[in-house]
């Protein structure tokens, strides 16, 4: 293998350059992202770019001394076996790292409304939150939120708007229920069951026929993984680009990080992707060992945090079909943790809330695979990692 072409310039298109260069990879490596802009993280961007303690949230990489070809505001269009099309042109290659990403979706109506994806994006809605402006924010789940925390602290008026009854309804099921309180107590107007028929000049036109005023409306109702440059090239797409375990695509010579990746989990038996940093993280150096001919497995506990209205919000595992469990009471104002069980007393996923402690010590649980005592686990007096089963 003599080239290797990484497409997307985010956290993951970077970690994979730097895993082919600390893998022994000695050949040409070309890097291609669709901003103008150096890789950069991007959850900051709703936290502190958003409340103005930072401008930049650029990735510490020496890409000139890791040698690689780093082309900006270049996009791929087309793929086909061993090219890659670009805005730039052709790149043919051997090895192919495709970490693409994902888009925010927009909803209809032909008003103004902001999403939050790029520093672009971050910036200008920035300075956009001044104290007075009527904001709504569609979507009360992990962005919403933040968005939703950052305008408040600015001043603004906010009102947000949610499909479902409550808050992180998808991301957390009946637990989101738990964080409606935490928009009241800030001054936050959050509305639930109202969905969002468009977006209008001067505001959201509801479903049921009434009216959000709004000067700034920031929609966060969900991304898509961006993979229509995959369109026709017999690549496997299936809510993202399909991947085994290894990061493996359908094509050879062809892997699949970050947000575009659809990846096979053996510790949960399905298929995963998950839109948080940790993934685009940990992703790279497994890709790049499978496309160097090592073997890797990528099977991790995702991992994802939140700050909003003052809470920090921790979450590890996949809860899918486990049952809830709570350690300490939501409703009495302090710290609390919602942990999920499987059939065989197995923890398959936490939330922490303000309790930084059980989510390290959770998370370490859920990798063991060890069986938890459960009556122990209800009690928050006694720490995680003493609630494993004789």
């Amino acid at each position: 293998m003599n080239r290797v072409v990484v497409v997307g310039a985010g956290l993951a298109g970077v970690r994979s350059v730097e895993a082919l260069r600390a893998r022994g990879f000695g050949g040409e490596i070309t890097m291609i992202g669709a901003e103008p802009h150096r890789p950069y993280d991007r959850p900051p961007l709703s936290k502190a770019v958003l409340l103005g303690t930072t401008d930049s949230t650029v990735v510490d990489s020496d890409l000139d001394a890791l040698e690689v070809d780093f082309r900006p505001g270049v996009a791929a269009t087309k793929l086909r076996e061993g090219v890659v099309e670009t805005t730039g042109g052709e790149l043919p290659y051997d090895g192919l790292v495709a970490a693409t990403g994902a888009s925010p979706i927009k909803l209809p109506g032909d008003g103004p409304q902001q999403v939050l994806r790029t520093i672009d994006d971050a910036l200008e809605l920035r300075a956009r939150l001044t104290a007075g402006t009527r904001v709504a924010v569609i979507g009360a789940g992990w962005i919403g939120a933040e968005v939703a925390t950052a305008a408040r602290k600015a001043g603004c008026a906010v009102t947000v708007v949610e499909a479902a009854a409550h808050p992180l309804a998808v991301a957390l099921g009946p637990v989101g229920a738990h964080t409606a309180p935490w928009y009241g107590q800030v001054g936050v107007d959050l509305r639930t069951d109202a969905a969002v028929a468009s977006v209008d000049h001067g505001g959201l036109t509801l479903a049921d026929g009434s009216s959000v005023e709004a000067d700034v409306v920031v929609t966060g109702v969900g991304v898509r993984p961006s993979v229509d440059w995959l369109a026709g090239s017999g690549i496997e797409l299936d809510n993202g680009i399909v991947t085994d375990e290894h990061l493996r695509t359908s094509m050879p010579g062809v892997v699949a990080v970050g947000d575009c990746a659809a990846w096979w989990s053996r510790r949960y038996g399905r298929r995963l992707r998950v839109e948080h940093w940790d993934t685009a993280l940990g992703a790279p150096d497994v890709a790049v060992a499978t496309l160097l001919g090592d073997e890797a497995v990528y099977d991790p506990v995702p991992y994802f945090w939140s700050e909003q209205f003052g809470h920090m919000v921790q979450y590890a595992g996949d809860h899918s079909g486990a049952r809830l469990l709570m350690r300490g009471d939501p409703d009495d104002g302090g710290r609390w943790t919602a942990c999920w069980i499987t059939g065989d007393d197995t923890l398959a996923a936490v939330l922490s809330v303000d309790r930084p402690r059980d989510l390290l010590q959770g998370r370490r649980l859920i990798e063991g695979g060890q069986r938890i005592d459960v009556d122990r686990m209800t009690d928050p007096a006694i720490a995680l990692r003493d609630c494993t089963a004789a």
